[in-house]
């Protein structure tokens, strides 16, 4: 199987080779095989870090953040494809016990706290080091430069406590203070760590990763509560925005696009909690989603179709499920030459076309006005001679408005709903709609539904951990006062395996689309045919 990794990238007769190469070495020599067979994505990419700064210290020419950090990810990639193919070959099926699937749950034992004697230092140092460095000055260096002047005084100060530390031990310190002062503190490894997609901080010694849709609890640490609201403060400030007991929850994002929740006490029982979604630097398509196994060959062909021909989409599923993520593989089909306005609460879209206007929501400020809404930006954006728009996410009052985009021209927008199944988002649809205060009958609504929107595609993340697209559903027209629809594909789930993951198959009903006849008008009907393995006529 090609996992993507190219050995000739550390090859190339360069200086910045020759840096991935010396650096890669000291790594291996410092873990050993045992080391690096035992090492967990984060312990590489630390290491990692850690060999390249002792060997950019010493040059005369430093490459840039941005080159440091390809060479960074080059020598993860490198060590983690050795790590791969020196591990043990894992247990065979029948040596495996199965767990008793009704065994009570065991409370998780929190890892005890990495490298816990470089906190106790660096609790020291850093009341000592504020006093002899200007803040506002220290803000405007570069990384690089901060390290070593933070690395000089760091060192000074340690003379003075008679503290005893090695040289990586002191690296490894000035890396936690220049995170903490301007970083975002412990969780500054846990964003640069690729595998993650997801941080949950439930208090200062509680924090939680995802990894391959599976949570798991770190060993990172935060010193108290004020540290994990120091640094929440830090994330909004950044943004214009503000926590604090008047405004106690927030939505924003952190520069590279990641999604951030914060909430504080009061609502807060138990202290600050936060919640950061990663913004993916991956490329995911759906022609990955299907390698993937995320969807079927012939699923992505009819989402490729219905995206093309411009059908109105909308993206159900729960929290995490991939939504945001189809949505993105989906606006890939969106030609160059439409002009598309996307709106979100917090933007985390990545539409990779040339004329894409991006919108997003404002709170309101601590008297409580100037607050615009979803709501407030869809009106505005059918002012704005849209072709398609997308929301990142339906869950309000803006949803009658979006429903008239889309019966008024604006074919081709799409848009994503938290439900459980198809028919419960178009439940969910008519219960927003009544939110707004209109007096629609019922029908009446039904009816705007089911002329508005041509398809709903569901995913789930299942219980191994892995996002499927569960089903492929089509609405069909309306019979009497209720919505039809006909499923034009479906997930069946068929077993489990001895390692946990879940056996299964994406069935195709063979039924003949509603929307042929539009995707023959797009030159794509035999190609929808095909894919649905149906005959043409």
């Amino acid at each position: 199987m090609d996992d993507g990794f190219d050995p000739s990238r550390l090859a190339a007769p360069d200086s910045l080779s020759m840096l991935r190469s010396a650096a890669t070495e000291r790594i291996r020599q410092a873990l050993g095989s045992d080391g690096l067979a035992k090492a967990t994505p984060l312990g590489l990419a630390e290491a990692a870090n850690e060999a390249l700064d002792a060997l950019v210290g010493r040059l005369d020419a430093r490459p840039s953040l941005t080159e440091q950090r390809t060479i960074l990810r080059d020598i993860v990639d490198v060590l983690k494809h050795e790590r791969a193919a020196g591990a043990p070959h894992p247990p065979a099926a029948a040596d495996i016990q199965p767990q008793d699937p009704l065994a009570e749950v065991e409370l998780p034992v929190a890892p005890e706290a990495r490298n816990r004697r470089q906190l106790q230092v660096k609790a020291e140092v850093m009341p000592l080091l504020m006093q002899r460095i200007d803040i506002s000055v220290a803000s405007a260096l570069g990384a690089q430069e901060l390290r070593a002047q933070i690395a000089g005084i760091v060192q000074e100060i340690i003379v003075d406590l008679k503290i005893q530390l090695n040289a990586s031990e002191l690296r490894s310190i000035v890396r936690l203070l220049v995170d903490d002062m301007v970083g975002l503190g412990p969780l500054e490894p846990l964003l640069a760590d690729e595998t993650i997609t997801d941080i949950m901080v439930n208090g200062p010694h509680m924090i939680y990763v995802e990894r391959r849709g599976k949570l798991e609890l770190t060993d990172v640490q935060f010193r108290d509560d004020a540290h994990v609201l120091h640094v929440a403060t830090r994330i909004v400030t950044d943004v214009g925005r503000r926590v604090d007991e008047s405004t106690p929850l927030v939505d924003a994002r952190l520069k590279d696009g990641s999604r951030v929740n914060i909430i504080i006490p009061p609502l807060a029982i138990d202290g600050p909690t936060v919640a950061i979604r990663k913004f993916s630097r991956k490329e995911i398509t759906l022609d990955v989603m299907a390698r993937q196994a995320n969807m079927s060959l012939d699923m992505a062909t009819v989402l490729k179709i219905a995206g093309r021909a411009r059908l109105n989409i909308l993206i159900s599923g729960g929290t995490g499920s991939g939504k945001t993520t189809l949505l993105n593989a989906m606006s890939r089909m969106i030609d160059h030459g439409e002009r598309t306005i996307t709106i979100e609460d917090a933007a985390e879209l990545q539409l990779q076309q040339p004329h894409v206007v991006r919108l997003e929501t404002r709170p309101s400020n601590i008297e409580g006005e100037g607050e615009i809404t979803m709501r407030h930006l869809v009106k505005n954006a059918l002012r704005m001679r849209p072709d398609r728009i997308i929301l990142g996410e339906i869950r309000g009052e803006e949803a009658i408005d979006m429903l008239q985009a889309m019966n008024t021209g604006h074919d081709g927008s799409m848009g994503t709903i938290h439900s459980n199944t198809p028919r419960d988002a178009l439940t969910r649809l008519e219960n927003m709609v009544a939110m707004t205060g209109f007096k629609l009958p019922p029908e009446a609504v039904r009816e705007q539904i089911q002329s508005a929107i041509h398809l709903i595609v569901q995913v789930s993340r299942m219980r191994d951990g892995k996002r499927r697209i569960t089903q492929v559903t089509e609405i069909t027209g309306m019979e009497g006062e209720v919505v039809t629809t006909q499923d034009l594909f479906k997930y069946v789930y068929e077993g489990e395996n001895p390692d946990g993951g879940l056996l299964g198959r994406f069935d195709c009903t063979n039924l003949r689309p509603h929307f042929l006849q539009r995707a023959e008008y797009f030159g794509l009907g035999t190609r929808l045919l095909e894919a649905m393995g149906c005959r043409a006529t």
